[in-house]
């Protein structure tokens, strides 16, 4: 019986790269499941929830680019194979397919041991369930798939190969797809980060009137009053349009401040997947989409002029 034949430098570099492959797209397609579970069955205790889209943005990059990547690079292994069948023996393959087999039963067995656990403990809810299921689904088919990869005849053809990368190719894709009407497209994104800007502008003038009143005793008539040449401070202009953002005194107590949105963040009008947007919490400046305007009233009792920390306007 002759000996395996030897792993050269391409062997190896190519064995390593689809099991880097593999590993780095298995995470990120349950990085991406699990937000997808986190958005449509959210946890109360979960306040903000703007990680949740940047996994998800994360998630589905490295798909796009590495599945691809995992697929090609077992496809022309497989071809090697098959032109030399010897080269399945060769110990880069194997090491790193069993190396590929421990790792999997090392989450089966954790997974199914967290699964006991909380169920004894009485913690074990839906959402929690579905994050269990998934990693051993993933995990049953990842070891699955190698173990029979390892015990097959090569010298008989089989379909299987084709058919769970078809498969699994199918499953990836829904779930990239799935990723654009849960956090939106690329220009959703844009108008909600410019949103964002928004709001934090309007805080920032706001905190800036504030001070003035403290200072002054009395409102600006207009923003150019609050711009100071030793602070260098500026007021900030639309970050889309770089229009100045509408200000207005009502009062000695009273103002407004106005803006143009292109997104809603009002909470109560939201759905699972809105509410669980990246624009973060916007306080006291929830919106809806167009032009919206925010009327403040400066307590006087409680924003002394003495004060030398503005403090937040209700």
């Amino acid at each position: 019986m002759s000996d395996a034949p030897k792993s050269t430098p391409r062997d190896v570099f190519s064995y390593l790269l689809a099991t880097a492959m593999l590993y780095v797209a298995v995470i990120s397609f349950l990085t991406l499941l699990f937000q997808y579970i986190n958005i449509w069955l959210p946890d109360q205790l979960d306040f903000f929830m703007s990680g949740s889209t940047s996994a998800t943005q994360r998630s589905t990059a490295s798909l796009i680019v590495v599945w691809p990547v995992y697929i090609l690079m077992t496809w022309l292994l497989g071809k090697d194979i098959k032109l030399n069948i010897e080269k399945s023996e060769i110990k880069a393959r194997k090491w790193l397919l069993y190396l590929t087999l421990f790792i999997s039963a090392i989450i089966i067995i954790v997974d199914l041991i967290t699964l006991i656990f909380n169920f004894l403990g009485g913690e074990l809810s839906l959402r929690f369930g579905l994050k269990v299921l998934v990693v051993l689904l993933v995990a049953a088919g990842v070891f699955g798939y190698y173990l029979w990869d390892i015990r097959r005849d090569r010298s008989k053809s089989s379909q299987l190969p084709k058919l769970a990368a078809w498969i699994s190719s199918g499953v990836i894709l829904a779930s990239i797809v799935a990723g654009f009407f849960i956090v939106g497209s690329p220009a959703k994104q844009r108008q909600i980060r410019f949103d964002q800007q928004r709001v934090e502008d309007l805080q920032v003038i706001q905190s800036q009137v504030l001070n003035f009143w403290q200072q002054k005793a009395a409102l600006p008539d207009q923003l150019a009053e609050l711009e100071d040449d030793i602070s260098g401070w500026q007021a900030p202009l639309d970050p889309e349009t770089d229009e100045p953002y509408e200000y207005q005194a009502l009062g000695d107590l009273d103002f407004k401040l106005c803006a143009y949105f292109s997104t809603q963040s009002k909470v109560q009008n939201m759905s699972p997947k809105e509410r669980f947007s990246p624009r973060g919490f916007s306080g006291n400046f929830e919106h809806g989409i167009g032009r919206e305007c925010f009327t403040r009233t400066i307590d006087p009792e409680l924003y002394s002029q003495d004060k030398l920390k503005p403090l937040p306007v209700r």
